[in-house]
Protein backbone atom coordinates (compact mmCIF):
# COMPACT_ATOMS: atom_id res chain seq x y z
CA UNK A 1 0.00 0.00 0.00
CA UNK A 2 1.59 3.72 -0.85
CA UNK A 3 -1.04 6.10 -0.05
CA UNK A 4 -3.86 5.19 2.91
CA UNK A 5 -7.48 6.91 1.31
CA UNK A 6 -8.41 10.05 2.48
CA UNK A 7 -11.83 8.42 3.85
CA UNK A 8 -9.54 5.74 6.31
CA UNK A 9 -11.01 6.16 9.39
CA UNK A 10 -8.01 6.58 11.86
CA UNK A 11 -7.57 5.88 15.53
CA UNK A 12 -8.11 9.08 18.06
CA UNK A 13 -4.61 8.93 19.25
CA UNK A 14 -3.33 8.29 15.83
CA UNK A 15 0.22 8.86 15.51
CA UNK A 16 2.44 10.18 12.35
CA UNK A 17 5.67 9.82 11.68
CA UNK A 18 6.77 13.27 10.31
CA UNK A 19 9.66 13.65 7.34
CA UNK A 20 10.81 17.13 6.26
CA UNK A 21 13.42 16.40 3.30
CA UNK A 22 15.83 19.20 2.16
CA UNK A 23 18.42 19.98 0.02
CA UNK A 24 20.95 20.83 3.57
CA UNK A 25 19.05 18.42 5.71
CA UNK A 26 16.60 15.24 7.02
CA UNK A 27 14.28 16.10 10.10
CA UNK A 28 11.68 14.25 11.59
CA UNK A 29 9.38 13.65 14.38
CA UNK A 30 6.49 11.58 16.02
CA UNK A 31 3.51 14.35 15.72
CA UNK A 32 0.33 13.27 17.65
CA UNK A 33 -3.55 13.54 16.60
CA UNK A 34 -3.48 17.46 17.83
CA UNK A 35 -0.61 18.30 15.40
CA UNK A 36 1.86 18.37 18.53
CA UNK A 37 5.26 16.98 18.49
CA UNK A 38 5.70 13.91 20.90
CA UNK A 39 9.59 13.16 20.44
CA UNK A 40 12.68 15.03 19.50
CA UNK A 41 13.33 15.75 16.15
CA UNK A 42 15.95 14.04 14.55
CA UNK A 43 18.19 15.59 11.64
CA UNK A 44 20.94 14.72 9.73
CA UNK A 45 22.54 16.13 6.82
CA UNK A 46 21.28 15.16 3.00
CA UNK A 47 23.93 13.53 1.53
CA UNK A 48 25.23 14.24 -1.73
CA UNK A 49 25.10 13.27 -4.52
CA UNK A 50 21.44 12.14 -3.46
CA UNK A 51 19.90 8.84 -5.65
CA UNK A 52 16.31 7.59 -4.90
CA UNK A 53 18.26 4.69 -3.17
CA UNK A 54 20.59 6.83 -1.52
CA UNK A 55 17.67 8.93 -0.40
CA UNK A 56 15.63 5.90 1.30
CA UNK A 57 18.40 4.03 2.79
CA UNK A 58 19.60 7.60 4.72
CA UNK A 59 15.80 8.48 5.69
CA UNK A 60 15.25 4.69 6.79
CA UNK A 61 18.68 4.76 8.81
CA UNK A 62 17.32 8.45 10.78
CA UNK A 63 13.78 7.15 11.79
CA UNK A 64 14.53 3.50 12.12
CA UNK A 65 13.48 3.62 15.88
CA UNK A 66 10.07 5.69 15.31
CA UNK A 67 8.69 3.32 13.23
CA UNK A 68 6.10 2.99 16.65
CA UNK A 69 3.31 4.88 14.95
CA UNK A 70 0.29 4.23 12.74
CA UNK A 71 1.45 6.50 9.13
CA UNK A 72 4.25 8.60 7.59
CA UNK A 73 3.67 12.13 5.99
CA UNK A 74 6.55 12.95 4.09
CA UNK A 75 7.46 16.41 2.35
CA UNK A 76 9.16 16.59 -0.65
CA UNK A 77 11.25 19.09 -2.20
CA UNK A 78 10.27 18.99 -5.67
CA UNK A 79 7.46 18.38 -7.65
CA UNK A 80 5.38 15.44 -6.72
CA UNK A 81 2.06 13.89 -8.35
CA UNK A 82 0.13 11.04 -6.54
CA UNK A 83 3.81 10.17 -4.54
CA UNK A 84 5.63 10.05 -8.09
CA UNK A 85 8.61 12.62 -8.37
CA UNK A 86 8.66 14.58 -11.50
CA UNK A 87 11.23 17.16 -10.69
CA UNK A 88 13.27 17.67 -7.83
CA UNK A 89 16.27 20.95 -8.27
CA UNK A 90 18.38 20.45 -5.21
CA UNK A 91 18.48 16.99 -5.61
CA UNK A 92 19.40 16.59 -9.29
CA UNK A 93 22.95 18.21 -8.37
CA UNK A 94 25.68 16.38 -7.35
CA UNK A 95 26.98 18.07 -4.70
CA UNK A 96 24.86 21.36 -2.94
CA UNK A 97 24.52 23.69 -4.97
CA UNK A 98 26.30 22.31 -8.04
CA UNK A 99 25.61 22.20 -11.63
CA UNK A 100 21.99 20.52 -12.56
CA UNK A 101 23.33 16.69 -12.95
CA UNK A 102 21.08 14.92 -16.24
CA UNK A 103 21.93 11.04 -14.49
CA UNK A 104 20.27 12.39 -11.27
CA UNK A 105 17.71 14.41 -13.33
CA UNK A 106 16.49 11.24 -15.11
CA UNK A 107 16.70 8.71 -12.14
CA UNK A 108 14.64 10.75 -10.16
CA UNK A 109 12.32 12.01 -12.79
CA UNK A 110 9.17 9.75 -12.29
CA UNK A 111 10.33 7.60 -9.36
CA UNK A 112 7.54 7.02 -6.92
CA UNK A 113 9.20 7.46 -3.70
CA UNK A 114 5.96 7.05 -1.87
CA UNK A 115 5.94 3.07 -3.04
CA UNK A 116 9.22 2.97 -2.03
CA UNK A 117 9.41 4.66 1.36
CA UNK A 118 5.95 2.60 1.65
CA UNK A 119 7.82 -0.63 1.21
CA UNK A 120 10.81 0.60 3.26
CA UNK A 121 8.43 1.46 6.68
CA UNK A 122 5.81 -1.04 6.61
CA UNK A 123 3.22 1.88 6.98
CA UNK A 124 0.76 3.82 5.02
CA UNK A 125 3.38 6.62 3.50
CA UNK A 126 2.04 9.85 1.51
CA UNK A 127 4.45 12.29 -0.30
CA UNK A 128 3.84 15.82 -1.39
CA UNK A 129 5.74 18.78 -2.14
CA UNK A 130 7.41 20.37 1.47
CA UNK A 131 6.10 23.94 0.99
CA UNK A 132 2.42 21.78 0.72
CA UNK A 133 2.80 20.17 3.83
CA UNK A 134 3.98 23.21 5.61
CA UNK A 135 1.16 25.12 4.55
CA UNK A 136 -1.24 22.36 6.00
CA UNK A 137 0.15 22.76 9.15
CA UNK A 138 -0.63 27.17 9.01
CA UNK A 139 -3.34 27.91 6.67
CA UNK A 140 -6.17 29.04 8.65
CA UNK A 141 -8.56 28.39 6.37
CA UNK A 142 -9.67 31.94 5.17
CA UNK A 143 -9.84 33.86 2.04
CA UNK A 144 -6.25 33.16 -0.48
CA UNK A 145 -3.64 31.74 1.35
CA UNK A 146 0.19 31.61 0.12
CA UNK A 147 2.86 29.86 1.24
CA UNK A 148 6.64 30.35 0.47
CA UNK A 149 9.64 28.46 1.80
CA UNK A 150 13.07 29.18 1.47
CA UNK A 151 16.13 27.41 1.69
CA UNK A 152 18.28 25.78 -0.50
CA UNK A 153 15.68 26.28 -3.06
CA UNK A 154 11.86 28.00 -2.54
CA UNK A 155 9.13 26.03 -2.63
CA UNK A 156 5.08 27.44 -3.01
CA UNK A 157 1.78 26.42 -2.00
CA UNK A 158 -1.44 28.47 -2.36
CA UNK A 159 -4.59 27.23 -0.62
CA UNK A 160 -7.79 28.78 -0.97
CA UNK A 161 -11.02 28.92 1.79
CA UNK A 162 -8.38 25.67 3.30
CA UNK A 163 -8.48 23.99 0.34
CA UNK A 164 -4.97 23.36 -1.23
CA UNK A 165 -4.45 23.95 -4.88
CA UNK A 166 -1.78 20.80 -5.12
CA UNK A 167 1.37 21.56 -7.59
CA UNK A 168 1.88 25.07 -7.80
CA UNK A 169 5.89 25.40 -8.81
CA UNK A 170 5.74 28.88 -9.39
CA UNK A 171 9.34 28.89 -8.01
CA UNK A 172 10.56 27.64 -11.55
CA UNK A 173 8.95 31.06 -13.43
CA UNK A 174 11.51 33.80 -13.93
CA UNK A 175 12.44 36.26 -11.71
CA UNK A 176 15.30 38.73 -13.55
CA UNK A 177 18.42 38.71 -15.22
CA UNK A 178 18.20 35.37 -16.35
CA UNK A 179 17.37 33.20 -12.97
CA UNK A 180 14.43 31.67 -11.67
CA UNK A 181 12.90 32.77 -8.51
CA UNK A 182 14.41 29.01 -6.92
CA UNK A 183 17.71 30.10 -8.01
CA UNK A 184 17.80 34.03 -7.26
CA UNK A 185 16.32 33.80 -4.16
CA UNK A 186 18.29 30.35 -3.34
CA UNK A 187 20.94 29.59 -0.27
CA UNK A 188 23.33 29.75 -2.85
CA UNK A 189 22.61 32.92 -4.01
CA UNK A 190 22.19 34.42 -0.30
CA UNK A 191 25.05 33.17 0.53
CA UNK A 192 26.86 34.94 -2.04
CA UNK A 193 25.21 38.54 -2.59
CA UNK A 194 24.67 38.73 1.56
CA UNK A 195 21.44 38.80 3.62
CA UNK A 196 20.66 41.98 2.87
CA UNK A 197 20.54 42.28 -0.90
CA UNK A 198 18.80 38.48 -1.26
CA UNK A 199 15.86 40.68 1.33
CA UNK A 200 15.65 42.72 -1.30
CA UNK A 201 14.60 40.43 -3.52
CA UNK A 202 12.66 37.99 -1.62
CA UNK A 203 10.49 41.45 -0.81
CA UNK A 204 10.26 41.80 -4.73
CA UNK A 205 9.33 38.39 -4.87
CA UNK A 206 6.44 38.63 -2.63
CA UNK A 207 5.09 41.43 -4.69
CA UNK A 208 5.72 40.01 -8.09
CA UNK A 209 3.54 36.79 -6.20
CA UNK A 210 0.88 38.60 -4.87
CA UNK A 211 0.42 40.77 -8.39
CA UNK A 212 0.04 37.03 -9.48
CA UNK A 213 -2.15 35.92 -7.10
CA UNK A 214 -3.56 38.77 -5.63
CA UNK A 215 -3.23 36.69 -1.72
CA UNK A 216 -4.85 37.46 1.24
CA UNK A 217 -1.89 35.84 3.21
CA UNK A 218 1.17 35.01 2.70
CA UNK A 219 3.47 32.77 5.39
CA UNK A 220 7.28 32.80 4.57
CA UNK A 221 8.88 29.67 6.08
CA UNK A 222 12.04 27.35 5.76
CA UNK A 223 15.61 27.57 6.92
CA UNK A 224 16.13 30.85 5.43
CA UNK A 225 13.25 32.44 7.08
CA UNK A 226 15.17 33.55 9.83
CA UNK A 227 17.19 36.00 8.08
CA UNK A 228 14.04 38.14 7.38
CA UNK A 229 12.24 40.91 9.51
CA UNK A 230 8.47 41.33 9.93
CA UNK A 231 9.18 44.62 7.58
CA UNK A 232 10.58 42.35 4.99
CA UNK A 233 7.47 39.59 4.62
CA UNK A 234 4.98 42.71 4.30
CA UNK A 235 1.64 43.60 5.52
CA UNK A 236 0.19 40.73 4.84
CA UNK A 237 3.02 38.38 6.01
CA UNK A 238 3.91 36.13 8.01
CA UNK A 239 6.93 34.41 9.43
CA UNK A 240 6.40 30.85 10.65
CA UNK A 241 8.68 28.56 12.22
CA UNK A 242 10.38 25.55 10.71
CA UNK A 243 8.99 23.17 12.72
CA UNK A 244 5.97 23.69 10.71
CA UNK A 245 7.32 21.79 7.50
CA UNK A 246 7.01 18.73 9.77
CA UNK A 247 3.66 19.48 11.94
CA UNK A 248 1.86 19.61 8.52
CA UNK A 249 2.00 15.58 8.86
CA UNK A 250 -0.94 15.09 10.09
CA UNK A 251 -3.41 17.17 7.90
CA UNK A 252 -1.92 15.99 4.79
CA UNK A 253 -3.75 12.76 5.32
CA UNK A 254 -7.00 15.25 4.82
CA UNK A 255 -5.55 16.08 1.08
CA UNK A 256 -6.69 13.89 -2.28
CA UNK A 257 -3.15 15.24 -3.57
Amino acid sequence: MTTARTDTVWPHDVLTLSIDIGGSGFKASIVNAQGVMVTDRVRTDTPYPCTPDTLVSTVTSLVASMLDVHRVSVGFPGLVRHGHVIEVPSLSRAESGGERDPDLAAAWHGFDLAHALAEAFQKPTKVVNDADMQGCAVAQGTGMEFVMTLGTGVGTALFNDGALLPHLELSHGPFRDGLSFDIALGNAQRKEIGNERWAKRVRKAIHDFDDMLFFDHIYVGGGNAKHLSAADVGPKGEIVPNTSGILGGVRVWSLDA
